[in-house]
């Protein structure tokens, strides 16, 4: 998932035990923590960022919706925010003996947020609907494995029908799901959240929904007041055993992350995203107890416009890894970002299944004199002169700065930061293909597989393919990895797969996330899971 911060969303017990160690739990925050009378009705505030989208499930890829998006829905399946283990959510079984079809059986009694029931039809119809051509679902992608796919989400022209002929409804509780192939993992990308169900009164008018929204989740739609917060209340008909421990959130917009650091010490917000660079020298002094510095499934890199003809041509490989070279990653991760972020040397991040240590190779390790030969090799940066798009909200500066200025002392191209004033204005840019040359990148994991870090970043008309990278090898070799028929035999092709980014190098992998966060003295049991969320129902708001 895409983020304003980073980005974001297990498989098999290999998975599961990968997710446990390189994850682990908040405890480094919350262990000396003092428990407090708890009020149940208390409502909390969270950072966050203005949404992209309007607020339908299908149509949330960027964290600023998508956190959103994740509170008000409630899937087949979720993951276990102490372990990262695949849990049942909606679902009573999810049954195959091929990894090709699929029988559910979803639990009874479920209600949406109006009080009408959730079906098996609420998940079929949501799903046809999410995928159809004309209904402009920037997620409309994660649905290509059903057969009939391509009739509802033709290359070109209209849809020949509006259903999926790999979905069929049995009854209330039941229906099935037909791939074109095999998909060894298939069940642990139904935990993202494109695959929610939708109450009938969606259709009558998508736009209105998405303003405000109906789900089925632990909480329902209070208010939008745009750029400023959404609010959230609990719902107190919700099936789930993750019942909220609160009364609701205020998700808070900031424009400058320094803001939400000022006012989290100040007790005026209660739980932040994440520490901005000019806070992480002191944020676990001022915190203490409540500071949080642990490992993320995330990843930040730098992607070039490779629709612009002076980009796409095949000798700029070399210019691209020059510049990849150029960047001084050790340095920048111990002194700007303060030790918060690892240098990477591939593009999916530890503990994720199938994460190559060094697949990068030497274009990620930091040579000046390489990367003046590579880039002369290639023809040199078109204009000598490259800047990297990002948004000024999220704390960015610092390291997009020194990232440019190791560029020019390395290789002397003219490097500058292009900031945009916030996560939706960069997005619009990225989204319309109107980046000059780089744009940050970052990717937080829908779940943990390197297919999330790398078909649905890279593969030719992937819905996060934000530069436009096309390559019939690496799109070959990921096919193969899907229609694997176990996991592991996946994450290595996938790997094979990556080996052609190492060539090709769309984007250079900078640094994988840490979540560096905390909260304020007014709320307890704060725990945050590999995705970087904090998990939001289990937040316990003080009695005052």
């Amino acid at each position: 998932m895409r983020g304003a911060k980073s980005a974001k969303w297990v498989v098999g017990a290999t998975i599961v035990a990968l997710a446990a160690t390189a994850c682990g739990s908040s405890d480094s925050g919350s262990k000396g923590e003092s428990k407090s009378a708890v009020n149940a009705k208390g409502v909390y505030s969270y950072q966050s960022t203005e949404p992209q989208h309007p607020l339908q499930p299908a149509n949330a890829m960027e964290v600023g919706g998508g956190r959103i998006v994740k509170n008000l829905f409630r899937g087949l399946v979720d993951y276990d925010p102490s372990n990262g283990k695949l849990r049942n959510a909606m679902a009573e079984k999810i049954e195959t003996t091929d990894a090709q079809h699929y029988a559910v059986t979803i639990k009874a009694g479920w209600t949406f947020h109006d009080g009408t029931p959730v079906t098996a039809a609420s998940f079929v119809d949501a799903w046809n609907w999410a995928a159809n051509t004309k209904s402009n679902q920037i997620n409309s992608n994660w649905f290509s494995d059903i057969a009939g796919y391509a009739d509802v989400h033709p290359e070109k022209g209209d849809p020949k029908t509006d259903k999926m002929s790999g979905l069929k409804v049995v009854d209330d509780t039941h229906f099935t799901i037909d791939l074109t192939a095999p998909v060894s993992y298939f069940q642990y990308k139904l935990g993202y959240t494109a695959f929610s169900p939708l109450p009938k009164v969606f259709y009558t008018d998508p736009a209105k929904y998405g303003e405000s929204p109906i789900g089925n989740g632990p909480y329902k739609f209070v208010k939008w007041e745009h750029n400023k917060a959404v609010t959230l209340a609990a719902y107190d008909g919700y099936k789930g055993d993750d019942k909220p421990k609160n009364g609701g959130i205020v998700f808070k917009n900031y424009t400058q992350a320094e803001a939400a650091y000022k006012e989290l010490t100040s007790d005026t917000l209660d739980v932040l995203d994440q520490v901005d660079p000019t806070d992480l020298t002191n944020y676990k002094a001022d915190l203490g107890d409540r500071a949080v510095d642990q490992a993320q499934g995330g990843i930040t890199s730098i992607a070039f416009a490779m629709y612009k003809p002076e980009w796409k041509a095949a000798d700029k490989a070399q210019v691209r890894q020059g510049l990849s070279m150029a960047i001084d990653r050790d340095t920048i991760t111990k002194t700007v970002l303060q030790g918060s972020r690892q240098p990477a040397d591939s593009w999916v991040p530890p503990g994720v299944a199938g994460y190559k240590k060094g697949i990068c190779g030497e274009a990620c390790v930091y040579n000046p004199a390489k990367a003046k030969e590579l880039i002369k090799a290639g023809g040199g940066v078109p204009n000598n002169k490259v800047t990297i798009l990002y948004n000024a909200d999220g704390g960015h500066k610092e390291w997009v700065d020194a990232t440019c200025n190791s560029i020019r002392q390395a290789t002397g191209v003219d490097c500058t930061g292009a900031p945009k004033p916030d996560f939706k204005t960069a997005r619009d840019l990225i989204d319309g293909h109107k980046v000059d040359s780089i744009m940050r990148s970052a990717w937080v994991q829908d779940y943990p597989l390197n297919a999330n870090f790398l078909r649905d970043i890279y593969g030719t008309g992937a819905s996060a393919n934000d530069s436009l990278y096309s390559s019939p090898e690496f799109d070959k070799l990921t096919k193969e990895a899907d229609k694997a028929t176990s996991v592991d035999q996946t994450t290595e092709l996938y790997q094979q797969a990556e080996a052609v980014l190492a060539k090709d190098m769309p984007s250079i992998p900078l640094w994988y996330y840490k979540t560096n966060s905390g909260w304020s003295k007014n709320v307890q049991n704060v725990k945050y899971d590999s995705f970087g969320d904090p998990v939001f129902t289990q937040v316990e708001v003080k009695q005052k």
